[in-house]
């Protein structure tokens, strides 16, 4: 019966190295289920971080034209915190669905 079996899978060698593989795969702390999870988080992180390096980059842009232009900072003020000035009214329409 043993004689059918190929000459390298009766090596004891052979049996721990496929043992030890089988272990690395499917039982082990970094088996490769966890490294697929893993590789797809990573890739996911970083999509988000240049979404969140673009938004960055959008908010620096706003800064500095809130900084550098006294018109913006006025219509920021207004539009955003809804201010007025001392002699004006200010009317706030609010759109339902």
């Amino acid at each position: 019966m043993l004689k059918k079996v190929p000459k390298f899978i009766r090596n004891k060698y052979s049996i721990t190295f496929l043992v030890f593989l089988v272990w690395l795969l499917f039982f082990d702390n970094n088996d490769i289920i966890t490294q697929i999870g893993n590789v797809q988080q990573l890739n996911e992180l970083k999509a988000e971080k240049v979404r969140y390096q673009g938004e960055i980059e959008k908010t620096r842009q706003a800064l500095y034209e809130l900084t550098s232009n006294p018109e913006a900072l006025e219509k920021f003020a207004r539009e955003k915190y809804l201010m007025k000035k001392d002699n004006e009214e200010v009317f706030v329409i609010v759109e339902e669905d």
